[in-house]
Formats: C-alpha cells, sequence, structure tokens
C-alpha cells in the first residue's frame, strides 16, 4: 500500500492502524495549534474571560429552560395520550358490550322462536298418537271379538253377530291412518343460517381503530445557542 502523502509503499502492521509510524508533520501542527489556543486564552484579559463565563452561563441558563418546557411538554403529552387511550378503550368496551347484547338478544329470540316450533310439532305428534292410538284398540277389541265369536260361538252367534261386525269393522276402515298422519302432520323442516360476518377476516365484529399519523414525540425546539 503506498503513503498518501510521500507515496512510499508500506504493509499495515499486524495490530491494524494504531501500529503505523506517526506523521511527524501532522504531530508538530496538532502541537503548536494547543500552543495558539493556551497562548490565546491567556492573553484575554480577566474582565473578557468573566464576560465569557457570563455568556456561556445565560446560554447554559435558557438551554435549560427550554429543557424543562420539554420536559413538562412530554408530561403534558404522556398524560393526554393516557386519557384519550383510555377514553377509546371505554368506546370499544361499550361497543362490544352492545354488539354482546344484541347477540345474546337475537340468540334468545331464535331459540324461543325454535321453542315454540317444537312445543307446537310434540303437541300435533300427541294428539295423532292418541288417535292413532285409540284407532288401534278399537281394531284390536274387533279382532278379539272376532276371534272369539269364530272360535267359541255357535252358528246363530256367528249368524246374529256377522251383520253388526261387518257394520263395525265397514266403520273401522274407514279411518285411513296412513292418510290421517300425513295430512294431520305435513312436513317440517326447520334450518339455521348463520351470519355471514364471521367469514369475513378483513373485519371485525366490534369495529376498527385507525391511526391518523404518530403520537406526537417530536418537540420542535427553538434556541439560540450562540
Amino acid at each position: 500500500m503506498l503513503c498518501p502523502l510521500c507515496r512510499k509503499e508500506f504493509t499495515i502492521p499486524d495490530n491494524g492502524i494504531p501500529g503505523l509510524p506517526k506523521n511527524i508533520y501532522i504531530e508538530k501542527l496538532l502541537r503548536v495549534r494547543n500552543l495558539l489556543v493556551e497562548q490565546e486564552a491567556h492573553e484575554k484579559t480577566p474582565e473578557a474571560l468573566r464576560q465569557l463565563v457570563v455568556e456561556d452561563t445565560e446560554k447554559v441558563t435558557n438551554f435549560l429552560e427550554v429543557t424543562g418546557d420539554v420536559v413538562q411538554r412530554t408530561k403534558e403529552e404522556t398524560n393526554n395520550v393516557i386519557k384519550h387511550l383510555a377514553d377509546v378503550e371505554n368506546e370499544i368496551n361499550t361497543a362490544a358490550d352492545n354488539l354482546i347484547a344484541a347477540i345474546q338478544r337475537d340468540r334468545g329470540k331464535l331459540l324461543s322462536e325454535v321453542g315454540s316450533i317444537k312445543q307446537k310439532r310434540l303437541e300435533q305428534l300427541d294428539t295423532v298418537m292418541q288417535e292413532v292410538v285409540q284407532h288401534m284398540t278399537a281394531l284390536e277389541s274387533f279382532v278379539r271379538d272376532s276371534e272369539t265369536l269364530l272360535s267359541s260361538g255357535t252358528a246363530c252367534d256367528v249368524a246374529r253377530s256377522a251383520i253388526s261386525l261387518h257394520d263395525r269393522a265397514d266403520e273401522l276402515m274407514k279411518f285411513d291412518v296412513v292418510s290421517h298422519v300425513d295430512s294431520s302432520l305435513p312436513p317440517v323442516n326447520v334450518t339455521f343460517t348463520s351470519a355471514t360476518l364471521l367469514d369475513r377476516d378483513d373485519r371485525n365484529l366490534v369495529g376498527t381503530i385507525t391511526e391518523e399519523g404518530q403520537l406526537k414525540h417530536v418537540i420542535e425546539i427553538k434556541a439560540n445557542y450562540q
């Protein structure tokens, strides 16, 4: 590698740049500069040095006041942020509570509707069941009476009872059980369709938060430090 000043080739030591030989010319310039600064300070009169301290003190005092204002504004900003976001949290909770209440109300209405449908259907089924069972009992009674007459009755008994049994059978057969059940119990198909809001991944059920810009955390400081 070539030196940028003397253009002599050199190798960087193992310990890096600190291991290079010092530039004697630059070292002399730095010593002269330091001497000039010290000489300038000694040449100033005590009154000038006092004025310098006064000016520096005034500058620092002004900067201290500005810094105090910044601290106070930052505290106020902190309190404002806490209060504002607490209000936002309350709004979210209120909206969520209202939504929960509305969902609970609608759930109650739906369950009540289903309960009414179920109760009505059960009453219909119970009525039809009683009618069918009553008719079945009458049929069983007819069968027993007929079998008893045929097994133990005389020819005269059969002759006397045949017409009445026939009329009784005709009357029993007029009751079409299948048609009666079908007409008394029309088909009922109860279905539930869920709301589609839960299927929308891009929407919050309660609401949304919009942040316009950023929270104020940069405060401009205008002061003259000269």
